[in-house]
């Protein structure tokens, strides 16, 4: 068995570009900086190509998703754009797919609405953007939606909230053990998040910098 960790960050059309730097900050310093075993963090879309995020900002897939052998976790982010992919068959199809091969999704902000919709999150706990909480409930009313959790570990899936919540569960989804393989041993973070506080060590690894540990400030807090 391979010892590397492969995480897989999907792009797609209309994606909110947070979502995914946000996601990439965190895990690129930590395969870069601090993993004491091989992670290897993968850009995948639809095909191989730019894609359009929702602010007009191109980023560049390296990679078609179907050519990538496998992931231990695919991090799905949301915006727009996940409003055609709940509809997308296919997309559902393949979700479901790596489900069964085991890889651990993790969605951020409105991806848990495709992750429902594929049904994966039939009966289990999620959340997702306050702002479409209630859309998460009619897309699968079996969801326990939980509406003050910034994100849920469920152990193969995981969900976030908001912006910021993201990056916490990006903190927390590069520390399950998938497969055998475990990343360095992480404190546990505090439940209010990224901008409640997160300890001072944890700074580098937030595209907020600027943010003094214990005080909430920055463009992202409260999502």
């Amino acid at each position: 068995m391979s010892d590397t960790l492969t995480i897989g960050v999907l792009l797609f059309d209309d994606v909110e570009e947070l979502d995914v730097v946000g996601r990439w900050e965190v895990l690129g310093f930590w395969a870069s900086h601090i993993a004491s075993t091989p992670l290897h963090v993968l850009a995948v879309g639809p095909e191989a190509g730019v894609v359009r995020a929702s602010k007009g900002l191109g980023l560049v897939a390296d990679h078609a998703a179907t050519d990538v052998p496998a992931f231990n976790v695919l991090v799905h982010p949301g915006g727009n754009g996940t409003r055609a992919l709940v509809k997308d068959s296919a997309h559902l199809e393949w979700l479901r797919h790596l489900h069964t091969q085991g890889t651990v999704l993790a969605s951020a902000c409105t991806g848990s609405l495709v992750l429902a919709a594929a049904g994966l999150l039939a009966g289990r706990p999620a959340t997702t953007h306050r702002d479409y909480l209630n859309r998460l409930a009619k897309i699968d009313p079996s969801v326990d939606v939980r509406t003050r959790e910034r994100y849920v570990d469920d152990g193969d899936i995981v969900t976030s909230a908001g912006v910021s919540a993201g990056i916490d569960m990006a903190l927390l989804a590069r520390a399950i053990t998938v497969s055998g393989w475990s990343a360095v041993e992480v404190p546990p973070l505090r439940r209010q998040g990224l901008c409640a506080g997160l300890g001072p060590a944890f700074l580098p690894l937030t595209t907020w910098g600027a943010i003094e540990a214990g005080h909430g400030s920055g463009p992202a807090c409260g999502r």
